[in-house]
């Protein structure tokens, strides 16, 4: 290994090995400096591939005990092994972080396990786990990707046995009598869907007058009334004040949002699940002067540029949705930056997707955001029980919803619930990259029978051609 490197990147979630290993494929050396003894970062070890393996293990389970009698297949006594479906879940993940090692060899990037801390802006000295010190120079640029931690809230002290976040949520010994779930959002309803159909009584307890804020409210309506349906009781308008551990578990206190009278909860496990915070302790950015913003995120320019000559940043540090695709999205263009090939981001065009059963995907505007802005669209819908596929599998939930600008027909956003939305709203996404209409998704030819059928479905009734509704 080096002393001095072109660029070094610190962080190997999923901004900071794809800046490392584009810039490396881009003629530069590379270093990438990780904490942790695998690759990968939050989303591949502690966040979006184990939760999407624990949802695919509890769904597979909940289409066995409930949905096989429709098809005419009886399956009785039908069991599952906790400690084996969470053995399959670090597999999948030692396996994903083992390809990523492989990755960095292949492309020639030094993974320099340990701590990294500005000395200079462009020099780090970096601590191992043995308390070992290094000291590497970035000739080109120092790419800041340290990505997100959990956030917490006063009066509610995680300690990943009773009271856990996401990280304790996806590894757990037993599943609880009682889950209690602080956080009705993305990763709040995923793990509370998870030990839902494993068997919890999961309530969650959202702040606002609604789950998941900031997705189109109608389909976040429909969402809420199905996971009711599910069996997950959701408490909303309510405040959180204090956790306290006891004999048998958890006792919550919580208040309406608004003031009134507290009441109390009792619970086996609460898992914390209000967001993320910009991790950027222990780097020493006071050291080289780099400012942040009063969320604590780092303040970028054009090609990512901090307020530091030399210094870059990228995925959940700035600001910006915190998503892994997005955090890839930003460190490709980084390193292609670095040599002169900046093509820019829009984070408009970024999806989302929430992995519950069913499925919600979304990107561009809500009606909310559209309604807000003044701006005049069109809408069509089309629900899955319309659909011919969806009717051969079963499950006919959710539906399809376009948003066009009323003037020019320019698509301003697509927002799915059912089955496969998180694979559907691709072709959204890619039509709105492409500055499509929805009278391009409507002219489109999809197969028949598929479930895609239904974004050409909703483009049509926009159009007012809907055929089949």
């Amino acid at each position: 290994m080096n002393d001095a490197y072109d660029v070094i990147v610190i962080g190997g979630g999923t901004g900071g090995y794809p800046a490392a290993i584009r810039a490396a494929q881009l003629g530069m050396t590379v270093a990438c400096v990780e904490q942790r003894a695998t690759l990968g970062g939050t989303c591949l070890n502690v966040g979006c591939i184990p939760s999407k393996a624990l949802l695919h293990s509890s769904e597979v389970l909940t289409e066995t005990q409930e949905g096989l009698a429709q098809h005419g297949i009886a399956a009785t006594g039908v069991s599952f092994d906790l400690s084996k479906m969470l053995a399959r879940k670090e597999k999948v993940v030692a396996d994903l972080t083992k390809g990523v090692a492989y990755l960095f060899k292949k492309n020639k990037v030094d993974w320099i396990q340990g701590s990294a801390r500005f000395e200079t802006a462009s020099r780090l000295s970096i601590v191992s786990e043995a308390g070992s010190v290094r000291v590497v120079e970035a000739r080109k640029a120092v790419i800041i990707a340290t990505g997100s931690e959990v956030a917490t809230i006063p009066g509610v002290v995680i300690d990943e046995q009773r009271i856990v976040s996401s990280t304790g949520a996806l590894s757990l010994s037993k599943v609880p009598k009682k889950l209690v779930v602080i956080g009705g959002g993305y990763i709040g309803l995923e793990l509370g869907s998870v030990w839902r159909r494993l068997g919890a009584d999961v309530t969650v307890i959202e702040f606002l007058d609604r789950i998941v804020p900031g997705m189109d409210g109608q389909i976040a309506k429909q969402l809420h009334r199905m996971l009711e349906q599910q069996g997950i009781e959701f408490r909303l308008q309510r405040r959180v004040t204090s956790a306290e551990a006891t004999q048998d578990g958890v006792r919550l206190a919580i208040e309406p949002a608004a003031g009134g009278e507290p009441e109390s909860l009792e619970a086996d496990v609460i898992l914390v699940a209000v967001g993320r915070k910009p991790f950027t302790a222990s780097l020493g950015i006071e050291a080289i002067g780099l400012e942040l913003d009063a969320k604590g995120r780092i303040p970028v320019g054009q090609g990512f540029k901090t307020n530091v000559a030399g210094v870059f940043a990228v995925g959940d540090v700035i600001p910006g949705p915190m998503l892994a695709h997005k955090s890839t999205l930003d460190g490709v263009t980084c390193a292609e930056g670095l040599a002169g090939r900046y093509a820019g981001v829009d984070y408009a065009r970024v999806p989302g997707v929430i992995y519950t059963s069913p499925e919600v995907a979304t990107v561009g505007q809500t009606q909310e955001e559209l309604d807000a802005a003044g701006i005049a669209y069109k809408q069509g819908m089309f629900p899955f029980t319309a659909n011919s596929r969806a009717r051969c599998n079963g499950d006919t939930r959710g539906m399809v919803k376009i948003l066009a600008d009323a003037r020019t027909d320019a698509l301003l956003g697509v927002h799915i619930i059912g089955p496969d939305a998180g694979t559907m709203i691709s072709e959204a996404v890619l039509a709105m990259e492409f500055g499509g209409s929805s009278e391009d998704l409507a002219l489109v030819v999809h197969p028949h029978p598929t479930l895609s059928e239904s974004l050409k479905e909703a483009a049509l009734v926009l159009q007012g051609k809907g055929m089949h509704i």
